[in-house]
C-alpha cells in the first residue's frame, strides 16, 4: 500500500480541519499537542501535524472525508493508555491525529434489553459508573480504568481482570458505529443478540487498532449487578498448586469465579517496597499468590462458598495460607496488590516486559521453563511474571539484576523478547494477548502469524483502506 504524495498546503488543510472542528480543537502548538505525541511507559513518541479534537461522529466523518481527500494519514487516539505504540503517531509530522475524547455521551441505557450505547470517548471508569446507576454491571475492567477510553478497548480488544468470567472486550459488545477511511459512516448499532443477515462486520474493527475504521460508538451488554462480593488473597507453592486450585473454583464455584490472578512472591515484594499504604497480605511470605474473587446475584451464601472452596483447596494440600477479605478496605487493599504490580516495576530499574498468552494447562510449564530460559540468556535478571491464570494471560517481565546498568540491560529488549516469544509459540500461545501489535509487535507478527492469515489481513486492509490513510505503520 503506497500512500498518494501529500498536495495540501499545510494551512489551507488546518482551515478546513477547522472549519470542522472550529480553531479551538485543531492543536498545533507543542505545549498542547505534547500530551497526545508520546505513550505511558515512553516507549514511543511521535510528530504529528495537528491533533484534531471532532465532538461527534458527524464532524469525525467530515474530517475523515478530507483527510481521504488530500491522502492526509490519520492516527486515532483514545485514552492515550495503550502499551504498544498503536496510538502514537510516526516521525514525519504528516500524520492528523484524531482524538475521540470529546465523543464522551451515553446515547441511551435500556434495562430491559441490558445494553447502553456509548460513545468512544467514554473513560471505562464512566461507563462502569452509568451502568451501576442503572443497577447493571458493565465487566470490563483494567487498572488504566480510569483514563482509557471505551473506543480504545474495544480497537484494542482489551482484556482485564474478568476475562474469566464475561470475556474480552470483544465479547462485552452487541454493535458498533464506525467511521471509514472514506468518511463513511457504518452504522451498526444494533441490541440484537441475534442477528444471521451476513457477515458480523463489527468484529473486524475490534481488535484492529484503527487500522480499518475509526469506532464512534459501542452498544454494550449489561449485566445484572452482583448483590454479593467475597474476595481471598491466598498463598501457595507454585503454578501447578495454583492451578489445581483454579480448577476446583471452577468445579465447587463455577460461574461465581469472577477472577483469579497470579501473583509471584518478588511482585508483593515490589508493590509493598514503592505503593505507599501498601502491604504484605499474609503472616508468612510465599513463593506464589493468587488472588480470587467470587461474586453472586444472591445476598445469601457466598461467604460460606467461598470458605468451603478454601477448606477444600487447603485439604488437598493445594495452598499454604489465605485471608478472606472483612471489609471494603481490606478488599482495596488486596486489590491494589495487583493493580500497582505494574507501575511499581519501573523504581526497580529497567523491564522488559510480555504481554502473552498460553493454552490455561501449560501455564505451569511456560513459567518453569521461562524462568530457565531467561536466566541462561541474562544471568540474575529477576522475574516478575503476573497475571490472568483463568484465561492463560501471562505478563512475563524481566527485570534487570540487581546493579545492573538500566540502559544496557534494556537495550537486549529484542534479545530477550526472542527467547521468550520462541517459547511462547512452543507453548501453542500468542504473542500479544491483550496489549495488541501497535508498533512494538509489529515486525514480529510475521514470525509467528500463518502467512495466509496474514494475507487475509492485508486483503481486507486494502479494501476498507486502499490509501493506507489510517494508523499506518501499525499492526502490518
Amino acid at each position: 500500500m503506497i500512500r498518494a504524495p501529500f498536495p495540501t498546503p499545510r494551512q489551507e488543510l488546518l482551515d478546513r480541519f477547522a472549519g470542522v472542528v472550529g480553531h479551538k480543537h485543531v492543536l498545533t502548538d507543542p505545549t498542547e499537542t505534547a500530551g497526545f505525541l508520546a505513550e505511558p511507559r515512553d516507549l514511543f513518541s511521535g510528530k504529528a501535524l495537528c491533533v484534531l479534537r471532532p465532538a461527534d461522529t458527524a464532524q469525525v466523518a467530515a474530517l475523515m472525508r478530507i483527510c481521504d481527500e488530500t491522502s492526509t494519514p490519520v492516527t486515532p487516539q483514545g485514552g492515550n493508555t495503550g502499551l504498544v505504540g498503536g496510538q502514537i503517531p510516526g516521525s514525519a509530522g504528516d500524520e492528523a491525529l484524531i482524538s475521540l475524547r470529546r465523543l464522551d455521551r451515553v446515547r441511551e441505557i435500556d434495562p430491559s434489553s441490558n445494553t447502553m450505547t456509548v460513545e468512544a470517548g467514554l473513560t471505562l471508569a464512566r461507563v462502569q459508573e452509568e451502568a451501576g446507576k442503572a443497577d447493571r454491571l458493565f465487566p470490563l475492567s483494567l487498572a488504566s480504568e480510569g483514563s482509557c477510553t471505551i473506543g480504545g478497548n474495544l480497537a484494542s480488544n482489551a482484556g482485564g481482570t474478568a476475562v474469566l468470567a464475561y470475556g474480552n472486550a470483544r465479547d462485552l459488545v452487541l454493535g458498533l458505529e464506525v467511521v471509514l477511511a472514506n468518511g463513511a459512516v457504518l452504522p451498526m448499532l444494533s441490541k440484537l443478540k441475534k442477528d444471521n443477515t451476513g457477515y458480523d462486520l463489527k468484529h473486524l474493527f475490534m481488535g484492529s487498532e484503527g487500522t480499518l475504521g475509526l469506532i464512534t460508538a459501542a452498544v454494550l451488554k449489561l449485566y445484572p449487578k452482583p448483590r454479593a462480593v467475597e474476595t481471598a488473597f491466598v498463598g501457595l507453592s507454585d503454578p501447578s498448586k495454583a492451578l489445581a486450585f483454579l480448577e476446583l473454583a471452577q468445579e465447587l464455584a463455577g460461574g461465581e469465579t469472577k477472577t483469579f490472578e497470579l501473583i509471584p512472591r518478588i511482585g508483593v515484594e515490589f508493590v509493598v517496597r514503592h505503593s505507599p499504604g501498601a502491604r504484605d497480605p499474609l503472616a508468612g511470605a510465599h513463593s506464589w499468590y493468587v488472588l480470587i474473587e467470587l461474586t453472586s446475584q444472591s445476598t445469601q451464601g457466598l461467604p460460606e462458598l467461598l470458605q468451603s472452596l478454601l477448606e477444600s483447596a487447603f485439604e488437598r494440600d493445594l495452598v499454604e495460607d489465605a485471608a478472606i477479605a472483612s471489609s471494603l478496605d481490606q478488599r482495596r487493599a488486596f486489590w491494589k496488590l495487583r493493580e500497582d504490580l505494574s507501575d511499581v516495576q519501573k523504581f526497580e530499574g529497567g523491564s522488559i516486559k510480555h504481554d502473552v498468552s498460553v493454552p490455561v494447562a501449560k501455564v505451569p510449564e511456560f513459567l518453569e521453563r521461562m524462568a530457565s530460559v531467561v536466566e541462561k540468556a541474562a544471568s540474575g535478571a529477576r522475574l516478575v511474571t503476573f497475571g490472568h491464570l483463568g484465561d492463560g494471560n501471562i505478563h512475563a517481565n524481566v527485570s534487570q539484576p540487581l546493579g545492573a546498568d538500566k540502559n544496557a540491560f534494556l537495550a537486549r529488549w529484542a534479545e530477550i523478547n526472542a527467547i521468550v516469544h520462541a517459547l511462547v509459540v512452543e507453548c501453542g500461545g500468542s504473542i500479544s494477548a491483550e496489549h495488541g501489535i501497535g508498533v512494538l509487535k509489529r515486525d514480529l507478527l510475521p514470525t509467528v502469524k500463518d502467512h495466509v492469515a496474514l494475507e487475509v489481513m492485508r486483503t481486507i486492509k486494502n479494501a476498507l483502506d486502499p490509501k493506507n490513510l489510517l494508523n499506518p505503520g501499525k499492526v502490518l
